[in-house]
């Protein structure tokens, strides 16, 4: 059954027809690559760790289906686990507060003081040490902050230290140093791209009426450029719930985050326990999403392109 149109005008295919589905089969193909990626590479493993979850390794390594909950339970009970999350959320939480109040007073005056090609040439700058392995990176930051680095030899040379510093040597201050290098160009961007769509004008409107820079700031500013910092938040405080490189190399053991704790459970072949961690870390990061979400309307990132 076809539905008449207008003369001139082409019949609109009815809904439930083989035309119709065709249409939306067709609107629907260039997402296919996308969805069998996120279907494949996320939504399965995640599966197969959630039902690892809750199984038990035996007394040879094996994980076996003897279901139960206690590798979740054990995490809440044992006080290593929960207090090394909690360091990791305490060093996420520095770090991307760290970036932002770096990348805000940097971006704002790439955007307001330089012309575009000093802002491209410095972005650059930021940007092309990215171009070198992660691993490069971090060995790089270990030979600076090392207790023979080239750190403690600047500070020793012009005499303001006589003993190395160590505090930066395989702990948590080296770790924060060099994840908040690390993650830096990511909150850089995000803010940079907000700015850079700002009407500074807006702020000389508002000091006019009588507004205090510093209100002018807070009330016009922030507002209309928290699409980019909730994005720097994301793209900084995300990612380091998940890091284990930098802290295994810089940090040592007495610097491990949540993810390395998952890694040892996986070189360990207690694949429940690990699984189980990890889950606990995806859950958490989904309710960080949802949050943002309700709260801050995420939504704007996109929305703002």
């Amino acid at each position: 059954m076809t539905v008449e149109s207008p003369v001139g005008a082409p019949a609109a295919p009815t809904a439930g027809s083989s035309s119709g589905l065709l249409q939306r089969f067709g609107r629907a193909l260039p997402a296919l690559p996308g969805l069998a990626v996120l279907v494949f590479l996320f939504l399965v493993p995640m599966a197969i760790m959630f039902v690892f979850s809750f199984w038990k390794t035996n007394n040879d390594f094996v994980a076996v289906p003897d279901w139960n909950l206690g590798n979740y339970a054990r995490f809440f009970v044992e006080g290593t686990y929960l207090r090394t999350f909690i360091k990791t959320l305490i060093m996420a939480a520095l770090v991307t507060v760290t970036t932002l109040a770096i990348g805000l007073p940097f971006a704002y005056f790439l955007v307001r003081y330089t012309g575009k090609l000093t802002q491209r040439v410095i972005l650059l700058a930021v940007i092309v040490p990215f171009w070198t392995s992660y691993l490069v990176r971090v060995y790089a930051w270990q030979a600076i902050l090392g207790e023979h680095g080239a750190l403690n030899q600047i500070l020793q040379a012009v005499g303001l230290i006589k003993v190395p510093l160590d505090i930066f040597n395989y702990d948590d201050p080296g770790v924060f140093v060099v994840l908040t290098y690390i993650y830096f160009p990511f909150a850089l961007l995000a803010l940079y791209a907000a700015l850079e769509k700002f009407d500074f004008t807006q702020l000389n409107a508002a000091q006019d009426l009588g507004a205090r820079p510093d209100q002018a700031f807070r009330h016009i500013l922030l507002p209309q450029i928290r699409a980019g910092i909730i994005t720097a938040c994301i793209f900084v405080f995300i990612p380091i719930l998940g890091e284990f490189l930098t802290p295994t190399l810089v940090g040592g053991a007495q610097s491990s985050l949540i993810a390395n704790l998952v890694l040892n459970f996986l070189r360990n072949d207690q694949f429940a326990e690990g699984a189980a961690l990890a889950i606990i870390i995806a859950a958490f990061v989904t309710v960080i999403m949802i949050v943002f979400r309700k709260s801050f309307r995420v939504e704007d990132v996109v929305t703002s392109g």
